[in-house]
């Protein structure tokens, strides 16, 4: 079962991505949640289709290039979760720095 910092990393992603309807670059993404680029990358991935193991991943966000930057956006069922979630839950971005893992390890599912 996920952490109680990581289940609000996972929010703060998502209310994130939801304000930025065409996407988000990743080094954005990093320095809006307070979080290093490879608890990103593994957040990302844990949310996006690909399998992790043999479970697939909600396919929330997806990933894409633009020239050469990567951006982040929420897919339809991505949107539909941002908007499921209760808002007293969800942590303003301007305290997405508090969330930081204190080890550099994956989100687990659960």
């Amino acid at each position: 079962m996920p952490s109680s910092a990581e289940e609000a990393l996972l929010e703060a992603l998502l209310v994130e991505l939801a304000a930025a309807p065409d996407g988000t670059s990743l080094p954005r993404l990093c320095k809006r949640l307070g979080v290093r680029m490879s608890v990103l990358l593994r957040t990302l991935a844990y949310l996006g289709d690909d399998a992790i193991g043999d479970t697939h991943g909600p396919g929330w966000v997806r990933t894409f290039e633009d020239g050469e930057r990567t951006l982040a956006q929420l897919t339809d069922a991505g949107r539909a979760m941002a908007r499921s979630l209760d808002a007293a839950e969800i942590l303003p971005a301007s305290h997405a720095s508090d969330l930081q893992p204190d080890v550099d390890a994956p989100p687990t599912r659960g």
